[in-house]
């Protein structure tokens, strides 16, 4: 699930401020098509070679229009100019194919022209382009609807026998991942941004961090399946970066599912760019784009790309075919039509040992605290304390007072003659007296001498009756 991003005062849109991006280099650019064709004809009579150069930096300048063109389809779609996304994808189309040589220049520059100034990034049309940014933030996260899980859930099989780890590293409430988990054998786990969000998603999923998936530790591959659904509405931070970005979410997740793992990753069609679509086939393998139902599609223009994790290969691969889903969403299977079974989860078990959100979540340390043993390890008795207490020679006179007045030899010993024998000291007072005389044998008085000395004494209770022992 898709969660919000935080609304500031003077909050910058990256689909806003790459628009205006795209509309300087589509402008820049139509012009100095028209200038380097210009220099390609004057060149030609300078030489082939002058020619073969100028000629060059023709391409190159169609190059960085395309580019721009394909940068600026994306962004219209996330702002929802759906006629403009279009108008964009026709003439990339064209001026791939526009040969460079021909004199028709003017048509071409008026196109761009035209289009790039069409784009909605000045005045009202960019008011309109933010009210409906902060509209779709406003509205809140968009929770992947259930009958597109259970759709999703008809082809995965999940192994017998093996409890298997699931992760969404923006879970939400936790409601598509509870019903991805629930009743086949599944831990799942969750982080949410949002801690109001987050403290409901712990009421349905078995742990949960709190705070930026970013900034969580999690085990690196210890999770059978990646279920992500990111938020797609960029915004830029303090120091131009892009905050909650799709492709982020990609790329820092993919460490943390096993390889053979299935990766449910929901973007808006119009998001599978180059980027994207070479970063799926680098790392994963039967790979598989679906429609979400007619309903939901219209709505968001979301579909499901299903694959299994791979170790990455030394040659490239070729992403054509997932990049052209960009473009033709109608040639985009159904996920209706999802085979039952078709992604097996990996049948052994995995662990993770290592869990913690960004933020401190007590809620989440009292569950843990719950199921850890810490504290009964803490206050058992060792096996030195529960064993029998045998001294390795026998005691002597002095310490056997010692243990007597201690108190550790008191009450019921068990053995052929019971006894309840209790120790105790007793202070015992010795008085001496001394007669003093003198050389002549004169009496000169007494002298009286007190000893303080401690006693011990055993009081010994037997079936016999009762005795003292000094």
């Amino acid at each position: 699930m898709s969660g919000p991003l935080e609304e500031r005062d003077e909050q910058q849109f990256y689909a806003s401020e790459r628009l205006k991006d795209c509309q300087h280099m589509i402008l820049r650019m139509a012009q100095s098509l028209v200038v380097q064709r210009a220099r390609v004809e004057k060149a030609r009579s300078a030489g082939l070679a002058a020619a073969r150069d100028a000629y060059s930096d023709l391409q190159e300048v169609r190059g960085y229009l395309l580019e721009a063109l394909s940068d600026v389809r994306p962004c219209l779609m996330e702002v929802e100019e759906y006629k403009l996304a279009a108008a964009a994808g026709q003439l990339h189309a064209g001026l791939a194919h526009f040969d460079l040589m021909s004199t028709a220049y003017k048509p071409v520059y008026d196109a761009l022209c035209g289009f790039a100034g069409s784009l909605p990034v000045s005045g009202t049309t960019n008011a309109a382009v933010v009210g409906r940014l902060m509209n779709n933030i406003k509205l809140g996260y968009y929770p992947t609807d259930p009958d597109n899980i259970a759709l999703l859930l008809r082809g995965i099989q999940f192994p017998e026998g093996v409890t298997t780890n699931l992760l969404d590293p923006c879970c939400g409430c936790g409601k598509a991942l509870r019903q991805l988990a629930e009743g086949n054998n599944c831990f799942a786990y969750g982080v949410e941004l949002d801690e109001s969000r987050a403290g409901e998603a712990q009421t349905r999923l078995h742990r949960v961090g709190f705070g930026s998936f970013f900034f969580s530790r999690i085990s690196r591959e210890a999770f059978h399946l990646l279920f992500l659904n990111p938020p797609y509405l960029s915004v830029l931070n303090g120091s131009g970066g892009q905050s909650r970005h799709e492709k982020r979410f990609l790329i820092e997740s993919i460490g943390h599912l096993t390889y053979g793992g299935l990766l449910i990753y929901v973007i808006p069609y119009y998001r599978l760019t180059p980027d994207i679509c070479r970063i799926l086939m680098d790392n994963f393998e039967a790979l598989s784009v679906w429609r979400f139902t007619d309903g939901e599609f219209k709505r968001f223009k979301q579909v499901a790309v299903l694959g299994l994790r791979k170790r990455r290969g030394t040659e490239p691969p070729d992403t054509l075919w997932l990049e052209q889903y960009a473009v033709s969403p109608a040639s985009i299977p159904s996920i209706s039509d999802l085979p039952e079974h078709r992604y097996a989860l990996p049948a052994y078990p995995l662990e993770v040992t290592t869990f913690m959100g960004e933020r401190f979540n007590q809620k989440e340390l009292e569950q843990q605290l719950k199921r850890s043993n810490s504290f009964q390890q803490l206050m058992a008795r060792s096996e030195l304390d529960n064993d029998v207490k045998r001294p390795p020679l026998p005691l002597s006179i002095g310490q056997i007072g010692l243990v007597g007045g201690s108190g550790m030899i008191n009450g019921l010993v068990r053995c052929n003659f019971p006894h309840v024998i209790k120790g105790r000291i007793v202070k015992v007072i010795r008085t001496e007296t001394e007669e003093k005389f003198s050389a002549e044998g004169k009496h000169l008085g007494s002298e009286i001498r007190e000893t303080i000395a401690n006693k011990m004494i055993f009081n010994v209770l037997t079936p016999n009756g009762f005795k003292s022992l000094a």
